[in-house]
């Protein structure tokens, strides 16, 4: 699991993922003789940060987002959230800015968000959860998790896939923006029907750790019920054990393929945890073990 404990170390707040895809395409480049196909990369400006790795002829691509969430400088020793993070008094954030490396502590006064950093640290600075990772033969807990795991599953896959897009993207927890154009040069190039998303979702009431990888019937968003049926079908046959969740919030890069202009299907697949959007979120291993397991057999099969 090195390179999972080394993805947990890269920050990449949504808006700054430009040294996550640096990792991950070294990564790539490094690996990608010993996949069982050899993937056309497409990266660069033309994609900002954003990587697609295309495997022998697709019909499903598997997206998973690199960014994470965090906290932004303004004035006067405030902050403000990037995506939505949980606010607990004294939580370590780190960062850096043009006078070097900053480790500060998260305040809170009423309504606004503050740090306690000695000096004034220059606007517009990017500041994430220090890392803390732990482990032990049951579970994982770090901060950003969500969605770390997405990414590691995502190589993973990459490791047998035959034939399919494996799509690393950016922005997924500020509001999106990627994915169009993602979306739009897959369909014009290598088009697809069907899309995975390989993310983190949360433990509630109806679903638990230990008991297998998380099936989305529903989160905010609604995927079409007869791609649904098909692919639970498919899940059924797989013998992996597996959740079927019905949310009424929360969302994904499926949200932005369903609101696309392209027919493309859709559905949320993954692990759940606890401590969501914290320094401590938490996973169990079997169930990382069964979204691993559960993606490389959907790529195959749907």
């Amino acid at each position: 699991m090195k390179i999972l404990f080394d993805l947990l170390k890269q920050q990449s707040v949504s808006g700054d993922e430009s040294e996550i895809s640096k990792f991950l395409l070294s990564y790539i480049q490094k690996r990608k003789k010993t996949w069982k196909v050899c993937p056309i990369i497409y990266s660069g400006d033309d994609f900002h940060d954003c990587i697609l790795l295309k495997f022998g002829k697709p019909s499903t691509a598997l997206f998973a987002h690199m960014d994470t969430i965090g906290f932004m400088s303004r004035y006067e020793n405030q902050l403000i959230p990037v995506g939505g993070p949980e606010f607990v008094e004294n939580t370590v954030l780190v960062g850096e800015d043009s006078l070097g490396e900053i480790r500060a502590n998260l305040k809170l006064e009423e309504d606004q968000l503050f740090h306690d950093f000695p000096r004034a640290i220059d606007r517009g600075t990017y500041l994430s959860f220090e890392q803390n990772i732990r482990i032990d033969d049951q579970f994982i807990q770090a901060a950003y998790l969500d969605n770390r795991l997405g990414l590691y599953t995502a190589l993973k896959v990459c490791e047998t896939l035959e034939d399919g897009w494996v799509i690393f993207s950016t922005y997924e927890e500020h509001g999106g923006g990627s994915m169009p154009f993602l979306l739009k040069f897959i369909q014009e190039n290598y088009p697809i029907q069907q899309a995975l998303v390989a993310d983190i979702t949360w433990i509630t009431d109806g679903i638990q750790p230990h008991h297998g990888v998380v099936i989305s019937m529903r989160d905010k968003f609604i995927p079409r019920r007869k791609f649904l049926k098909r692919l639970i079908s498919l899940v059924k046959e797989s013998q992996i054990p597996f959740q079927l969740e019905v949310e009424a919030y929360g969302g994904s890069d499926g949200r932005e393929v369903q609101f696309s202009p392209y027919a493309i299907d859709w559905c949320f697949v993954g692990a759940a945890e606890e401590n969501v959007h914290t320094p401590d979120e938490k996973v169990s291993l079997l169930d990382l073990s069964y979204m691993i397991d559960m993606h490389r057999y959907l790529m195959k099969n749907l």
